[in-house]
């Protein structure tokens, strides 16, 4: 019967083990939802797939129209259900999308291995754990020059109260990314929700500050 022999696929499988593992390793020293165990699993997995389908195409071509790549294409979109498990929303950012799009290479890394194609695999491997390990330390650096933070302020519920709270802010340099406006059983208060990006060397408790003194704000604390 002809494919992939059973060296060629001890070889894969425990490459893709090997790949995987590397980049869940960092993903596992940061305490991530989807660590070490995972990635190997989804790589080995991907891997697996892949060579069933170039077996299956092997075993039938000729004999019925198959498509040796339809089979595999499906790792791609499944990997979207594994990879929403990892993010989560936390006030007005959203964390997780990293190990996602981890999640999602580490598939189409195990898809090369399983298609034979290890050097597109060891490079593609080698870019995402210096981009994970290295790249990281930059993006932490661009973040703690502008922080994103999440303000809950209750005011009284008049028309252009929101309107004065935006000015202040803009006032500030603050820029609002995202609104939200949420009823309270006090028909006469409202509570508004609003993600800002404060710029550096701004002191947030000083703003927080300033808002509660505005004529019609009634509280104002850090959102969760």
């Amino acid at each position: 019967m002809p494919g992939t022999d059973e060296i060629q696929i001890i070889i894969r499988l425990i490459m893709a083990g090997v790949l995987g593992g590397l980049i869940g390793f960092e993903r596992e020293s940061l305490n991530k939802t989807a660590g070490f165990r995972t990635h190997i699993l989804v790589c080995v997995g991907s891997a697996l797939i892949m060579l069933v389908s170039k077996d299956l195409y092997e075993m039938y071509k000729g004999t019925t129209n198959i498509d040796p790549g339809r089979i595999a294409a499906q790792v791609v979109s499944g990997m979207g259900f594994l990879g929403a498990g990892t993010i989560l929303r936390e006030g007005a950012t959203v964390k997780g999308l990293t190990t996602a799009a981890s999640l999602w290479v580490v598939a189409g890394v195990g898809l090369a291995i399983g298609a034979g194609f290890y050097f597109s695999a060891l490079v593609a491997t080698g870019v995402v754990f210096l981009t994970l390990v290295y790249l990281a330390k930059v993006e932490k650096l661009i973040t703690e020059l502008t922080r994103v933070v999440l303000l809950s302020v209750t005011t009284e519920n008049v028309p252009g109260q929101f309107g004065r709270v935006g000015v202040y802010l803009g006032e500030q340099g603050i820029i609002i990314l995202n609104l939200r406006r949420k009823r309270l059983s006090d028909d006469r208060r409202v509570k508004f929700e609003i993600g800002i990006k404060v710029p550096p060397n701004t002191d947030i408790n000083k703003v927080m500050y300033g808002l509660g003194e505005m004529t019609g704000v009634f509280q104002v604390e850090l959102g969760e």
